[in-house]
């Protein structure tokens, strides 16, 4: 394990957030918080400091192996949520050093999970806070900061398999700080075209960023106790739409940049993303329909909570937790499923499904015709082997991590479903779950060992398990 290497990279993360807190600092300003803004621009101050702490000791070699990137992201996650939540309790706005780190990872796992009942009641520092956060954990700030700085050449591609999503990851160029150029590109571009469209939709412009950030890293942090309810029938259209939208995947916003339209719209996962989306509204819309007044309100209330959960962005338009079984279950279902790969959503994503699907069929056919050799295809092209055998290993990694999670917050004294959908609502990055931690409730009563495992479950599920785990390997700390 190159150590040195992986400090001087944790020391970079920790300054770039000391510049990100700078903003909310500056929030604080101008809404006349002077307690909040020296918060904020005292704790960048230390963070800063710590980061050129952290770099003191370049490294000799700038080589980065698969260990080391996943060692780094996992380790520069945690750093940023242990960092990121000391403004929280020094403005007032959570006290509580625990609770704080469990909302600050939240946030930048972009999760959505929360331990406070009245949002309302925080500062305009710490809601811009909460809600930047998601922004910057969407796409990656190890992504951002490769974009931004040429640290270690190729090598840096091992930084982006461990913090991007899905079976596999790909640069959309040859050069890995291109590709990590034009996801933020494009990220940028969606955000800023939400933000418009939030504002002639009635939103405020404090909360049109907020809400825009919120909305394309797919967190669902708020600024009001309602989440999005308040808002006009336009504005819930609007950001159920861009919901959808941050949860495809970027390769297709990156061939729709090359005016490549026949490859935008050839990728399969995508198409079952969409289609998995319409299906599960109209499913929801006719059975919601005696709770509401009209036909547009209830498809309103279904596409929007689908786009909601599909995407783990969080959001919520009215209390899902009263809708009969069937739709509660399709929602449950979609809270595991999750958007696609390489887009900045949580769950299992939908490629690993189809994945999963399609080596089903394949071991039918292959009990049925023993000799028949048939490969796994995606896209029209044969997933590796080695893609096929990852997956399956995230899945047995994935159920073993939830069901011992579930069992580690049992002894609370919740019952079975609010523990089990607080387990996977946090492990898939959602937020709300179903009835003690429901879009109406929050998780403040779990006590502070299963907001650990909470926490941990929030970090897991954005890393996609495998860079947290490797920590927990003896072999991985051997210098070298």
């Amino acid at each position: 394990m190159n150590i040195n290497m992986v400090l001087y990279i944790i020391g970079w993360i920790l300054e770039f957030e000391a510049a990100f807190m700078l903003l909310p600092g500056i929030v604080g300003l101008i809404y006349g918080e002077p307690a909040a803004a020296l918060s904020y621009f005292g704790t960048a101050v230390f963070t800063f400091l710590a980061g050129l702490l952290f770099k003191m000791k370049k490294p000799r070699t700038m080589d980065l192996y698969m260990r080391e990137g996943f060692a780094t992201v996992a380790l520069g996650w945690m750093s940023m949520g242990l960092f990121g939540a000391i403004p929280f309790v020094l403005c007032g706005d959570i006290p509580d050093y625990v609770n704080a780190v469990f909302e600050a990872i939240s946030g930048f796992t972009s999760t959505g999970a929360s331990i406070l009942s009245d949002v309302e009641a925080l500062t305009h520092a710490g809601l811009f806070w909460r809600s930047f956060t998601h922004w910057i954990g969407g796409m990656g700030v190890c992504v951002f900061i490769m974009a931004i700085l040429p640290l270690m050449g190729g090598s840096t591609m091992n930084l982006m398999k461990a913090e991007s999503t899905g079976p596999s990851v790909s640069k959309l160029v040859p050069r890995v700080r291109d590709s990590a150029k034009i996801l933020y590109q494009i990220y940028f571009f969606l955000t800023i075209v939400s933000i418009i469209v939030y504002l002639f939709c009635g939103l405020n412009l404090f909360e049109a960023l907020c809400i825009s950030f919120g909305t394309l890293g797919t967190g669902g942090f708020g600024v009001l106790n309602t989440s999005v309810a308040s808002y006009s029938a336009a504005a819930q259209w609007a950001i159920g739409i861009f919901m959808v939208l941050a949860g495809i995947n970027y390769t297709a916003y990156f061939y729709l940049m090359q005016k490549e339209w026949k490859n935008a719209f050839s990728i399969e996962e995508v198409r079952w993303y969409l289609l998995l989306v319409v299906v599960a509204t109209f499913a929801i819309t006719l059975n919601i329909r005696p709770l509401h007044a009209g036909f547009e309100e209830s498809l309103r209330a279904a596409f929007f909570q689908v786009a909601s959960i599909v995407t783990t962005t969080g959001f919520s338009t009215e209390d899902f937790d009263l809708w009969p079984s069937f739709s509660k279950m399709i929602l449950l279902l979609l809270m595991f499923i999750g958007a696609c790969s390489g887009s900045t959503a949580g769950g299992m994503k939908i490629s690993r499904v189809v994945i999963y699907i399609k080596s089903l069929r394949k071991e039918l056919s292959t009990m049925v015709h023993p000799r028949l050799v048939r490969k796994l295809r995606m896209d029209g092209h044969v997933v590796a082997e080695d893609t096929v055998r990852s997956t399956g290993v995230y899945l047995m990694a994935y159920v073993l991590i939830l069901a011992v999670s579930v069992l580690l917050i049992s002894p609370d004294g919740f019952d079975f479903t609010t523990n089990f959908t607080a387990g996977a609502a946090t492990f898939n990055n959602i937020g709300p779950g179903l009835a003690g931690v429901g879009p109406t409730r929050n998780y403040f009563d779990y006590s502070v060992f299963s907001k650990i495992v909470l926490i941990f479950d929030m970090l897991a599920g954005r890393l996609e398990l495998f860079p947290l785990l490797i920590l927990f390997k003896a072999g991985c700390w051997k210098k070298y």
